[in-house]
């Protein structure tokens, strides 16, 4: 997987020699010899992720750090510090600032990569989501309840077979607040439906099964493939940890392990799994937005074009009928302007639902504008169509419409109509509607409340 990294270093040696060990591995290179030099080609390039050297004089690693991720232009790009540092108070100190990970110096090249690879799969998602995010939030300021989301307490899941590492791991994760379950807890946990797991800390080293498998499972399975998987490793078994970062796993806890870094990594792990949470609801937010009217829950204009134009398709490749139905209220306007705007959305909520009401489940209603509503009506010839529109005109006309408000009470209601259908090959969809919306003139002149077709 190529991408571009900046690396930060100011020594020109260790920066070419890093620039080397990437491309020989085709990686694309930037380099920065300082904290403000970094600052910006980050904010201009945008680099997958950034290799930045702690120790550094004037703005050092951790301040660089805590102004990328506390930037809305840069806070998504993963940073791996880079620091012949090897107390445990300096990699919390760096997860604190915002650190993706750490990497000791000298670099081993093995740590190097698999590291890389584990990050850039992790980018991969969030840059694809951010280039379709379209909920209208900007990004880096979350609302009220992304932050709920981002701060809500974690739910722990140990596996290892030592209960001491099970012992070790479940005192400080508890005393800062969090759940920790085992393989047996959280099968009740799941079985309630009430929770989810956020986090695996899955032990590699002295195990009585074998990690990689179930590391692989979890990546695999559509229940768990959301989790964080972070492994717990004894030193010998640095391979078996590049590893488990090939087949998915998250992050690595070298053991003996520090209960500060554990908090400072299971924090770190947490808040990017829900980043993503919080991108794929935006996402889903924004489609939704994109082909919903927002007042009556109907498909919007869009989405009844696209649909149009697939059906017609369909309907010319497989020789089947298509017909449409455009219905209009009658006098909607003397709704609005005698009893308010409100009275008038509270009519076409109703309508909306009393629409719906009426058609079948593979019939597609559309709200294009105002009080104007088109049904789509697949597989379907002219003359079920007109038994359809008469249908939903006598469910309109069959009761009053309560208007919401005090002052209106109830509202009688009429619909006219308009069906036509597809003529072939030649037809589009702009023919297909002038002719549903002549046929719906057509009801309009004649006394409106009332049905016509054109005939294919």
């Amino acid at each position: 997987m190529s991408a571009r990294i900046l690396v930060v270093d100011d020594i020109l040696a260790n920066r070419r020699l890093m620039q080397a060990k990437l491309e020989a591995k085709y990686f694309s290179v930037l380099l920065a010899e300082n904290g403000p030099q970094a600052l910006e080609i980050a904010r201009a390039s945008a680099p997958e992720v950034i290799l930045l050297d702690v120790m550094m004089p004037g703005m050092d690693g951790y301040e660089v750090c805590r102004q990328l991720k506390g930037s809305a232009e840069t806070a998504h790009i993963p940073v791996v510090m880079l620091t012949a540092l090897s107390e445990t108070s300096d990699r919390v100190r760096g997860l604190d600032a915002g650190a993706d990970d750490f990497l000791t110096k000298p670099i081993d090249d093995f740590a190097l990569m698999s590291r890389l690879n584990a990050l850039l799969r992790y980018n991969a998602v969030t840059t694809e989501l951010r280039q379709r995010e379209a909920s209208g939030v900007k990004f880096g300021a979350f609302s009220e309840e992304e932050n709920d989301t981002l701060n809500r307490d974690v739910n722990v899941l140990v596996v290892d077979t030592n209960p001491y590492n099970v012992k070790r791991l479940r005192q400080p994760i508890e005393e800062a607040g969090h759940r920790v379950f085992t393989l047996e807890e959280a099968e009740g946990l799941n079985k309630t439906g009430n929770e989810r797991l956020d986090i695996v800390l899955l032990g590699l080293s002295n195990q009585g099964y074998d990690p990689l498998r179930l590391c692989a499972h979890l990546r695999t399975n559509d229940t768990t493939r959301a989790l964080s998987i972070i492994v717990t490793v004894e030193e010998r078994d640095q391979a078996l940890a590049g590893r488990a970062l090939e087949l998915g796993a998250s992050d690595i806890i070298q053991q003996p392990l520090a209960p500060e870094e554990l908090l400072a990594r299971i924090r770190t792990q947490t808040r990017r799994s829900r980043y993503v949470e919080i991108l794929r609801a935006r996402v889903d937010k924004g489609l939704e937005l994109s082909v919903i009217d927002q007042l009556t829950g109907l498909y919007n204009r869009r989405y009844m074009n696209n649909q149009l134009t697939l059906w017609m398709k369909r309907a010319a490749m497989g020789g089947t009928p298509l017909s449409v139905v455009s219905v209009d209220i009658d006098h909607f306007k003397k709704v609005n302007d005698v009893h308010g705007h409100e009275a008038g959305d509270t009519v076409l909520q109703e309508f909306a639902e009393r629409l719906m009401a009426n058609v079948r489940p593979k019939d597609i209603v559309c709200r294009p504008g105002g009080e104007e509503f088109l049904v789509i009506m697949p597989e379907t010839n002219g003359d079920l169509a007109c038994s359809a529109a008469e249908r939903i005109r006598r469910a309109i006309a069959a009761a009053p419409f309560d208007a919401g408000t005090r002052r209106s009470g109830e509202l009688d209601v009429t619909v006219s109509a308009g069906v036509a259908t597809f003529q072939g090959d030649e037809d589009t969809v702009a023919d297909l509607l002038r002719r549903a919306d002549d046929a719906l003139y057509r009801a309009k002149t004649a006394g409106r409340n009332q049905v016509k077709s054109i005939a294919a």
